[in-house]
């Protein structure tokens, strides 16, 4: 009788370890992204002026050698370097599929033209030294 009681026991024990180490594992993998990926982690609209909205974002990258955070098609994603080291914003293909891409003169970002004529502005806020 004790010794069935003793192997209900250990069963117990090894159950339990297996749950606490899955829950473990899984709570440090949920904060880790994929390398070569981007998660938006704010936004910010600003629409308090008319015919005029700003959006502010901030994204989360895990990039690969010789990759950094960048833009593609309108959402945060891993470019290569020297396309933001060069400013030539509009080689990391910025704009949606009908969109064109325009150089802002000074090279501090890019507009991207829809069809229809409306224009969108991105600019790059520089890195903190």
């Amino acid at each position: 009788m004790q010794l069935l009681r003793l192997a209900w026991a250990l069963t117990a024990a090894a159950v339990c370890f297996l749950v606490i180490l899955l829950i473990h594992s899984h709570v440090l993998k949920e904060g880790q992204l994929a390398a070569g990926t981007c998660e938006i982690v704010t936004l910010d609209r600003d629409s308090s002026q008319p015919r005029r909205t700003i959006a502010r974002q901030t994204a989360r990258c895990a990039c690969k050698k010789g990759q950094i955070a960048g833009t593609t098609r309108a959402r945060p994603a891993c470019v290569d370097a020297r396309i933001v080291r060069s400013r030539q914003w509009c080689d990391m293909m910025p704009c949606l599929d009908d969109e064109g891409c325009d150089l802002l003169v000074n090279q501090s970002g890019w507009t991207c033209t829809q069809p229809g004529g409306r224009v969108k502005t991105t600019t790059v806020r520089p890195e903190p030294s």
